[in-house]
């Protein structure tokens, strides 16, 4: 019995939902939740590429990604020879497993400023930015992740008066 009801009264919603926008004369938003709800569109450029900039310490990268069979490409070398180590290319690559994709995409990136781990980490954000341009539906993966937020962390500033960012001269009482 409540069953019935609880379909009619559902029923009635709809219908008033329905009416509603014609009696006051504006349209209510719709919102959409699911895997068919995609909130933003693909931005692609006319050579089929998605661009993003990465930033991460001192680093900024810019990333192109296209459809390809996986290579990375970091200021025109590979990304074996450019991040020797393993660990930077491990962090590299953890935007696309995580969205399920790798080895499906061709990454081109030109990179500045700071250290080796600084320009991987900045890579991996431009990727993961790139990724959620040319494919919205991924965003919400890449995003639970945390690999769409831009690490704050930068390195201190060097102050007069001080051997490096906090640490003294040596004190010397007489």
């Amino acid at each position: 019995m409540a069953d019935t009801d609880t379909v009619s009264s559902l029923a009635d919603l709809m219908d008033l939902s329905a009416t509603a926008p014609a009696e006051f004369g504006e349209t209510a938003p719709v919102i959409r939740t699911g895997p068919e709800a995609v909130l933003r569109q693909q931005e692609i450029d006319k050579q089929g590429r998605s661009y993003a900039t990465g930033r991460r310490k001192d680093a900024v990268a810019r990333v192109w990604i296209k459809p390809g069979s996986g290579k990375i490409t970091v200021n025109g070398r590979d990304q074996e020879v450019y991040f020797a180590r393993p660990t930077l290319r491990l962090v590299i690559n953890q935007p696309f497993q995580v969205a399920g994709r790798d080895a499906q995409y061709d990454v081109i990136c030109t990179v500045k400023g700071g250290g080796l781990s600084g320009q991987a980490g900045a890579v991996k954000h431009g990727i993961a930015q790139a990724l959620s341009k040319y494919e919205p539906a991924l965003r919400s993966a890449v995003k639970a992740a945390g690999f769409l937020t831009r690490d704050p962390r930068v390195g201190e500033r060097k102050k007069y008066g001080r051997a490096k960012a906090r640490k003294s001269f040596q004190f010397s009482k007489r």
